[in-house]
C-alpha cells in the first residue's frame, strides 16, 4: 500500500460514514448499504485508480436506484 491508497480509502471510508448516517436518519436502505460497502471495500482494493472508480460507482448509486 502506498500513501495515495490510504489516503483515497481515507477519504471513502469518510464519505461512507456519512452515507451511513444520513441513510440511517431517512430510513433509506439503498444510501446506508452504499455507505457501508463505502466503508469496507478499501480493505479490499490495492490499485489505485480501481480505487477511485469503485469508490465514484458507490457514491453515485443511491442516485439511480432508488427504493
Amino acid at each position: 500500500m502506498n500513501t495515495a491508497t490510504i489516503l483515497w480509502g481515507l477519504l471513502f471510508g469518510s464519505i461512507g460514514l456519512g452515507y451511513f448516517i444520513y441513510g440511517k436518519k431517512q430510513s433509506n436502505i439503498v444510501i446506508r448499504l452504499a455507505g457501508i460497502a463505502l466503508m469496507i471495500y478499501p480493505y479490499f482494493v490495492d490499485n489505485t485508480i480501481a480505487l477511485i472508480l469503485i469508490g465514484a460507482g458507490l457514491m453515485l448509486l443511491p442516485r439511480f436506484i432508488q427504493l
